[in-house]
């Protein structure tokens, strides 16, 4: 095949693995896997206490693993499998800047974007971090971040106004609701 088509393959997963992403998230992690992923809405003290890795993270190396498969299984023959696996991985990458570096700062240095795009997806992650239980959240993209006024509009609906408890001020301090 050409490089347009494997190209094109690429960024189809990319944007396909945001939709895949944002309905685990939802279903998945907030559903029948909220197991693994309460350590990600527990408090920073709590995260840091059991070290740098939280059980969430066990969603990345799964998530890898199926990337890993596809590109071994398109070198060995079944195309497009190892562009699939390429774009699941490019994807990977990208999550890891925004949501790990980004959002929860797990990088040795600290930024707060102010403006634009990355303000936007910064405000709509804590904000789905202003609950910490597997009820009542919003904003279940990574990538993709749908209005401030919208997600605070469905906050405020769905708590009557409020924030769910005293420890999600810490966790959307930087969105005024």
């Amino acid at each position: 095949m050409s490089i347009f088509t494997n190209a094109l393959i690429l960024l189809l997963t990319i944007v396909g693995m945001e939709a895949f992403a944002w309905f685990a998230h939802k279903y998945v992690m907030h559903g029948w896997g909220w197991g693994w992923h309460r350590s990600h809405h527990e408090s920073r003290s709590v995260r840091q206490a059991h070290g740098w890795f939280e059980k969430n993270d066990l969603y990345a190396v799964v998530f890898a693993g199926v990337a890993i498969v596809l590109i071994a299984l398109g070198t060995w023959g079944r195309y497009p499998l190892q562009w699939i696996g390429a774009g699941m991985t490019a994807y990977g990458f990208l999550y890891f800047l925004a949501h790990d570096g980004l959002v929860h700062q797990r990088w040795p240095f600290r930024y707060v974007p102010r403006h634009g795009y990355l303000k936007r997806l910064y405000q709509a992650h804590r904000m789905h971090h202003a609950v910490n239980s597997k009820g009542g959240c919003v904003s279940f993209g990574f990538l993709i971040a749908p209005p401030i006024s919208t997600l605070k509009r469905q906050l405020r609906e769905k708590h009557g106004g409020a924030l769910p408890s005293a420890t999600s001020r810490d966790a959307a301090r930087d969105v005024r609701l």
